[in-house]
């Protein structure tokens, strides 16, 4: 093994991660970096294959890896998946030189500076990529049109909540450098789940996520119900928090949303608790949390069952969902590639943990590719949808600096 004190020392997790994350660019590797929600470590994942790999989504019969899936299911709800070649963990508690004994290092010894421009080079999105989605960024005045005309749709009963969405443009600055972004948004969103994964065919994508769209850990099964939004204000937000009849309606859909696909297949031993006001970001969300024991129930599936039937959820698409799907496709104008999809560890230390694609950015050489939403219903004020989505990108955006 060469080690990192022949010539370059490594002196940092942040060095080492740039010499990781460099070198498997290079080789072609597919990579995953997460930290999950109130956790203490960062998470690594390799796929050496060269291969870019579709799986079905029955998640207890894949091995250990980490899943992305597009909004849209392009291909019979196919997903692409990392396998883990090589997988671990490192503690953020503690000191790297701790644990730098234990982590593979047996990567080229370049400088910092040379890392940080390998990766750079290596954000191109190819443009004959089915998934390089349509690039056109979205002005205040066309999104604004498109709330006014969700609403339209809803008050005339063909809908009941529809979230558009939009794209945002953000130039990168020759100093942008990825592993000052990625734990500048760990230290920024303890609740967040932290990721950047790169698919050389799909491109690289950096993004910190409040929603989980399903989890199964041991014999629990747990979703949420996330919706609703406003700025986070003053020394203790959660208790200045005040919301709306229409902020609270728009979290309850969702709610609802969630005991219909329990209902569907015919699942009524759960427990459900809220909602709640919980903080991510600089934002505030209303939140339902819902757990099943899957052993006392018996049904081990449940987390691939609930997978399917729960994405696109209306959180991110609206409400009856099919036909809310059929608005975003005639009006929104923008292919939402991986945003809104889902992402997360697959079999990892036997459990799987699932998030909905949300505060995200695509990033490519020159710049990045930020992507929001905002739940429109009824009683919704076009402006205020536009400022909410302005708050979404800034979550990511103030990072990318």
């Amino acid at each position: 093994m060469q080690h990192a004190t022949d010539t370059v020392k490594i002196e940092s997790l942040e060095d080492y991660l740039r010499g990781l994350i460099a070198h498997a660019m290079q080789e072609g590797n597919q990579v995953a970096v997460w930290r999950k929600p109130k956790s203490n470590y960062l998470q690594v994942l390799l796929d050496k294959s060269g291969k870019t790999k579709r799986v079905n989504l029955n998640l207890e019969e894949l091995p250990t890896g980490f899943i992305v899936h597009p909004f849209e299911d392009q291909k019979d709800q196919k997903a692409f998946f990392l396998e883990a070649d090589t997988y671990f963990k490192i503690d953020l508690n503690l000191p790297f030189k701790e644990q730098a004994e234990q982590i593979d290092l047996n990567i080229p010894l370049r400088t910092s500076e040379e890392n940080a421009r390998v990766i750079r080079q290596h954000f191109a999105i190819p443009i004959e990529s089915e998934y390089s989605g349509e690039l056109k960024a979205c002005s205040k005045k066309d999104f604004i049109s498109l709330v006014n005309t969700g609403i339209e749709a809803i008050k005339s009963g063909k809908l009941n909540k529809i979230v558009p969405a939009r794209l945002k443009k953000k130039p990168l600055s020759e100093n942008f450098e990825l592993i000052r972004s990625l734990t500048g948004l760990i230290g920024s969103y303890p609740n967040a789940f932290i990721n950047f994964f790169h698919i050389p065919d799909i491109g690289s994508w950096l993004g910190a996520s409040p929603e989980i769209l399903i989890q199964t850990k041991g014999n629990e099964f747990y979703t949420m119900s996330l919706a609703g939004t406003q700025k986070a204000k003053g020394d203790n937000p959660l208790k200045n928090a005040a919301w709306t009849q229409k902020e609270i309606e728009e979290q309850a859909l969702v709610s609802r949303y969630i005991v219909d696909c329990f209902k569907k297949i015919r699942l009524r031993e759960y427990d459900e608790q809220g909602p709640k006001t919980v903080i991510a970001g600089n934002l505030l969300h209303l939140r339902s949390d819902f757990r099943v024991d899957m052993k006392a129930t018996n049904f081990p599936q449940l987390g691939s069952v609930m997978l399917k039937l729960l994405h696109p959820t209306s959180a991110v698409c609206g409400m009856p969902r099919n036909k809310a799907f059929e608005f975003l496709r005639q009006y929104e104008k923008l292919d939402r590639s991986l945003f809104a999809g889902f992402i997360g560890p697959v079999n990892v230390e036997e459990e799987t943990s699932i998030y909905v694609n949300l505060r995200t950015a695509r990033l490519t050489d020159k710049e990045a590719f930020l992507y929001a939403g905002a739940g429109v219903t009824e009683d919704s004020i076009p402006e205020k949808e536009w400022e909410e989505t302005e708050l979404k990108c800034e979550i990511i955006g103030k990072h990318l600096n």
